[in-house]
C-alpha cells in the first residue's frame, strides 16, 4: 500500500494535466523527515471530497514536496447511508479516539454538543484547539482506513441549538426521511425505547451520545419530543467514549452496511 497524503483543494485542471502539486508543509514533513520518501517515489493524494491519484514525488525540501500526478485510483467505498455522530463533548481526549474510529466507521461527519451534564463549557471550547486536533485526527484517519473523504468536525454547539434545527434532508427525490436516534440508558421512561435491533434504516441518519454523566430527564424528554428515536444498546452501563462505536458498529451491522 502506497503512502497516503492529504492534499486539500487539489486543482483539477492540474490534475488533468498531470502538473506537479505541492503538499501541505505538515503532509510534506511527515513525507521527508518521517517517511524519508524521495524523489521518484510513488505516492497517493487524496483531497478529502471523495478522490485520490497515484502520483510521483517529483521535489523535496527540509519542509516541502511536491508530486505529479499520474492516474486516478478507486477509494474505499463510503456508506449507503449518510451516517453522523452528534456526541457530547467529552473530558481528557477521550474524543480523540471517538473521532479517529467514527472516521474509520464511515461517518460523514461529527457534531461535537455541549449537554447538561458535559464537563466543559462552550467558552472553554471556543478558547481551545480542540476542533482543530480533532479534525487532524480525522484526516489521520482517513488515511489509515483508505478513505477520500475526510469528514468535518463541526465546531461545537449547544445541545439545545441541535434540536432546534432541521430533520429531514431533501434531495432529489423530495424529501426524504431522516432519522434521529439517541443512545439512552434502557431505563429511560419517556416513550418507547428500542434495542438497537428494531431501529429502521433510512437515507440520513444521526447518532446521538451523551456525556460520562449520561442525559439530564429533560434532555430525554426534548429528544423525545422532537421525535427522535430513543435506543438502547442493552442492561448494561457502558462507558461514554465507547457508546459512540458500538453504537455505530451494531446499527451498520444490523442494516448490512459494512461490507
Amino acid at each position: 500500500m502506497r503512502p497516503r497524503f492529504h492534499v486539500p483543494g487539489i486543482n483539477s485542471s492540474a490534475v488533468h494535466e498531470k502538473q506537479s502539486v505541492e503538499l501541505p508543509e505538515d503532509e510534506a514533513e511527515h513525507l521527508v523527515r518521517v517517511l524519508r520518501l524521495g524523489v521518484g517515489d510513488e505516492v497517493d493524494i487524496f483531497d478529502g471530497r471523495g478522490n485520490i491519484w497515484r502520483a510521483e514525488i517529483v521535489q523535496t525540501g527540509k519542509k516541502s514536496a511536491s508530486v505529479r500526478p499520474i492516474a486516478p485510483e478507486i477509494p474505499a467505498r463510503e456508506l449507503d447511508v449518510r451516517l453522523s455522530l452528534v456526541v457530547s463533548v467529552l473530558k481528557g481526549d477521550k474524543m480523540d479516539e471517538v473521532v479517529r474510529d467514527a472516521v474509520m466507521l464511515g461517518v460523514s461527519s461529527i457534531r461535537p454538543v455541549i449537554s447538561e451534564r458535559s464537563e466543559i463549557s462552550l467558552q472553554s471550547m471556543a478558547k481551545s484547539s480542540r476542533i482543530a486536533r480533532w479534525q487532524r485526527i480525522a484526516v489521520s484517519s482517513a488515511k489509515q482506513c483508505g478513505r477520500a473523504v475526510v469528514p468535518p468536525v463541526h465546531d461545537a454547539a449547544p445541545l439545545d441549538w441541535y434540536w432546534s434545527g432541521p430533520s429531514t434532508h431533501e434531495t432529489r427525490q423530495g424529501a426524504s426521511r431522516s432519522l434521529r436516534v439517541v443512545c439512552v440508558e434502557p431505563s429511560a421512561a419517556l416513550g418507547d425505547v428500542l434495542g438497537v435491533q428494531s431501529v429502521p434504516r433510512a437515507e440520513s441518519v444521526d447518532v446521538i451520545v451523551g456525556p460520562e454523566g449520561g442525559w439530564a430527564v429533560s434532555e430525554v424528554a426534548a429528544a423525545h419530543d422532537s421525535g427522535a428515536i430513543l435506543m438502547s444498546l442493552g442492561n448494561r452501563t457502558l462507558r461514554a467514549d465507547a457508546v459512540p462505536i458500538i453504537a455505530l458498529t451494531a446499527l451498520l451491522t444490523i442494516w448490512g452496511d459494512l461490507k
